[in-house]
């Protein structure tokens, strides 16, 4: 018969490999910067540079599925919730769009 120890080993390999462990942690460290949130301290207004380069982060983590993290980055930094549209973004960066994959 196998030993707790055993146990919890093989389950937190089980699940190291299906990458659940990590999005379980991501999660919580989430909802403890959300606990942990004062809203009552008002947040510095972004400027506009900000904005686009809050933006290009989460996208770039949006992109990733780091959802956690963006929610982290969004709740922390002030940004809107709602993303910004991606034909604005191109436009304010002098960017061009890759027609076969939506890249920037």
């Amino acid at each position: 018969m196998a030993t707790v120890a055993e146990l919890k080993a093989v389950l937190k390999d089980t699940l190291e490999k299906r990458g659940v462990l990590g999005h379980l942690k991501a999660r919580i460290r989430a909802e403890v910067f959300n606990a942990l949130d004062d809203e009552s301290e008002p947040r510095p207004s972004l400027s506009h540079e900000n904005l686009l380069i809050n933006e290009l982060i989460r996208e770039y983590l949006e992109f990733n599925k780091y959802k956690y993290t963006a929610s982290v980055l969004i709740s922390e930094s002030g940004q809107p919730v709602v993303p910004l549209d991606r034909q604005f973004l191109i436009r304010e960066l002098n960017a061009f769009e890759e027609s076969k994959d939506d890249t920037m």
